[in-house]
């Protein structure tokens, strides 16, 4: 399952291959070519991610476990197996 995106996620977009580290949750920026995003640009940024995931971390809650996925192809065929995946798909769509 693919994590929810953090703060580092969120200066990478916004500010790629840039040199920075967090410390005690404080940005140490490194980069002396880029400029230093701001709190706000930050907190923004991460929203934007968070919400452009959220469908993925929604689908993989709720998807049953992979023992009982296969399972349901074994006794009822790849169709139903299908369906039951794409009910999720469908309650949980991309943005």
């Amino acid at each position: 399952m693919e994590l929810e995106p953090t703060k580092i996620d969120a200066v990478l977009a916004l500010k790629p291959n840039a040199e920075f580290a967090y410390r005690d949750d404080a940005l140490v920026w490194l980069d002396k070519s880029q400029t230093q995003p701001t709190d706000s640009e930050i907190t923004a940024k991460l929203a934007e991610l968070k919400s452009a995931t959220e469908y993925k971390i929604n689908r993989a809650a709720e998807y049953p476990s992979v023992v009982d996925q296969l399972d349901e192809i074994y006794h009822n065929g790849i169709d139903a197996w299908k369906a039951t995946i794409k009910a999720t798909k469908d309650k949980y769509p991309k943005p």
